[in-house]
């Protein structure tokens, strides 16, 4: 299928993006309700502030040998759809089947649930639409499915502006929570280690903060995209993830600085208690304010990316053609379309829940397999024109595959339900596999 459509306009995507894109996509794509949400948790779990902000520090040093691995990969194979296209190269049509459905699948919930969560945010602001949720989320589906499909341009330079926002609002916290005078300063009072369970304090929590870097590879899905991506795709990823740790790992000591690490671990919104201290009464307006600015920024970076995927399984023929067809504006439009029509029903349905639950889970596996393409296509193509080489490799691309892998079987050890779930996906993904192939 893909030699027929090769040349043509209307399967074609523009090549309009640039480095500025990129890391505004990374932010918006990562910086989102997890690291407002998850301190309070790690914090009950941990107990120590150190050990908490290695923690954090581990989890970005895990995402910047991830980045260096995808840089390598996403120059040799810039293409839409992102990591799906190192598998199926390195492992075969199958395991890019795999990879690319199991891709889609965790991001094409995403705006379901984003949608959902900011009219609840908004609720919150505007009381008198209380009731009216599933209203509120639909409307923001339909306005930004309508956006997106004007255009590209539109949606960059919307993506650009919403990063750059929400980036100045958690600055703007963090700079008032060292600012602010307080009895205490909690990050200088040594704090004992919980015992006994700390091994399972520290796995668990690292699996909330490799939740929080989710996203950081977004940039790779729009590689088609850019002008010229063999420069632009390591700059932005790399930039997009310096800014998402020193955020993350700042924000958490700001934290430390005004809230006591016992009430942080007893709290379910950690920021906005800062906020109550650094800003009195309107704190809670500034966090809910600051929540709706994330969740619109990664809305809009999770309306382009499922499109972007579906986009490049279509034209691989593991979708309908239609699926590759591509507007003036330079938006997959059925793609777009399809990935909005379910996003919808799972508004409605509600059903998306589950499916969100498995999302951390199965987005190891597509890490895993993107890793393991790196290191299997170094030995089977070693005379592969690359324009970047993942650096420290092969111990750093050895290692992140091993961290993932580790994540992989302590959150099987933990799920079993979600475990047997995907089982399951796998064990059926071949015979759809089959079936697509003969159609």
């Amino acid at each position: 299928m893909e030699k027929s459509l090769s040349g043509s306009p209307k399967h074609e995507l523009k090549k309009v993006l640039g480095v500025s894109f990129g890391v505004a996509v990374m932010i918006g794509g990562t910086i989102g309700a997890g690291i407002l949400r998850t301190p309070g948790t790690i914090a009950l779990m941990l107990d120590n502030y150190w050990l908490i902000v290695l923690c954090w520090l581990f989890g970005g040093l895990y995402v910047l040998m991830g980045v260096s691995s995808f840089s390598e990969m996403a120059t040799i194979m810039p293409k839409a759809g992102g990591p799906y296209n190192y598998v199926m190269r390195a492992f075969g049509t199958y395991f890019g089947f795999l990879t690319g459905w199991l891709d889609y699948l965790i991001n094409a919930i995403g705006p379901a649930y984003f949608c959902i969560v900011i009219s609840e945010y908004v609720t919150i602001l505007f009381p008198a639409w209380a009731g009216r949720e599933t209203l509120v989320a639909v409307g923001f589906l339909l306005v930004f499915t309508a956006f997106h499909l004007v255009g590209v341009q539109g949606g960059s330079i919307a993506q650009q502006i919403m990063s750059l926002a929400k980036v100045i609002f958690f600055v703007v916290l963090i700079a008032a929570c060292f600012f602010v005078r307080v009895d205490h300063i909690s990050f200088r009072q040594p704090l004992p280690v919980v015992g006994g369970g700390l091994l399972i304090g520290i796995l668990k929590s690292m699996q909330l903060i490799v939740g929080a870097y989710d996203g950081w590879w977004s940039a790779c899905f729009f590689a088609e995209e850019d002008k010229d991506p063999e420069k632009n795709l390591p700059r932005s990823l790399f930039m997009g993830a310096v800014t998402v740790i020193l955020i993350y790992v700042i924000f958490n000591v700001a934290l430390f600085y005004v809230v006591p690490i016992g009430s942080i671990s007893t709290s379910t919104l950690v920021a906005s208690d800062a906020a109550k201290i650094v800003f009195g009464s309107g704190g809670a307006t500034f966090v809910v304010v600051l929540a709706i600015a994330s969740l619109v920024s990664i809305l809009n970076a999770y309306m382009m990316i499922p499109a972007r995927i579906l986009f490049g399984l279509s034209r691989d023929g593991f979708f309908v053609r239609q699926g590759s067809v591509v507007n003036k504006g330079g938006t997959p439009t059925v793609a777009l379309l399809c990935s909005s029509g379910l996003a919808l029903g799972l508004i409605l349905v509600g059903s998306f829940e589950a499916l969100f639950s498995l999302s951390a889970f199965i987005s190891l596996i597509v890490l895993g397999f993107a890793f393991g393409a790196l290191i299997k296509l170094r030995r089977a193509e070693p005379n592969l024109t690359r324009p970047y080489r993942a650096w420290g490799y092969p111990w750093t691309s050895i290692l992140v595959l091993l961290v993932t892998v580790g994540l992989f079987v302590g959150f099987a050890i933990s799920d079993w339900y979600n475990f047997v779930l995907i089982l399951i996906i796998v064990g059926l993904s071949y015979p759809a596999y089959r079936l697509i192939k003969k159609v």
